[in-house]
């Protein structure tokens, strides 16, 4: 078995055992590389920093999808929406909130 075939299996076994369909399991993959990659990084999600690991994740994640069942633009335009869309909004949220003044730690 080749690594895009384990990897299919593997993100298989994941939906059927969570019973979570494709689409939400990349909106929670999404958000959880964010989590990982702000906490690894120690940047926050406001740098973008974060963001370009879901990106490079996401482009990984779809490379193998490519590579195990050959090309599907549909599903691939929805994969990548489905994972960047929420981490790409909360990013961009904490980059554009104004500054706090005055903040007691």
């Amino acid at each position: 078995m080749t690594f895009p075939q384990q990897y299919h299996a593997w993100i298989s076994w994941i939906g059927e055992t969570t019973g979570m369909t494709d689409p939400i399991l990349h909106i929670h993959a999404g958000m959880a590389v964010l989590l990982a990659a702000r906490l690894l990084t120690g940047r926050s999600i406001g740098t973008f920093v974060p963001f370009a690991f879901v990106v490079v994740a996401e482009g990984a994640n779809e490379v193998l999808d490519y590579l195990n069942q050959g090309l599907n633009v549909a599903d691939t335009l929805s994969d990548i929406a489905n994972t960047l869309v929420w981490p790409f909004l909360l990013s961009l949220g904490v980059r554009l909130r104004p500054p706090r003044t005055g903040r007691k730690r």
